[in-house]
């Protein structure tokens, strides 16, 4: 899926796209969790919102992942850039002297 993805969008993109998804859904696991504090439910009330809490919290774990992976893609990236850039200005300074 994230490969599909990034043919479209830069890692930045990908990111950003993800850390908005996780916000919402830490916004909406809030909110149900306010709902079971302070409202009065009927049991089958209450089970369909700690259904929809453990929902949230499992896609809240997987976007947690894919950002935890698409971090450190990113870090091996941009390492791997700067080292590129250092090996070619290492070779034009030798070629210069």
């Amino acid at each position: 899926m994230i490969n599909e993805i990034r043919d479209n969008l830069g890692d930045f993109e990908i990111i950003d796209g993800l850390e908005e998804k996780l916000a919402l859904c830490r916004q909406s696991m809030e909110e149900v969790d306010l709902k079971l504090r302070r409202e009065k439910l009927s049991p089958e009330g209450r089970k369909s919102l700690e259904r929809e809490r453990n929902l949230l919290m499992t896609k809240a774990d997987n976007y947690e992942k894919e950002l935890s992976v698409l971090r450190k893609e990113n870090r091996k990236n941009a390492a791997l850039a700067v080292a590129m850039v250092l090996l070619i200005a290492l070779i034009y300074a030798c070629w210069t002297m």
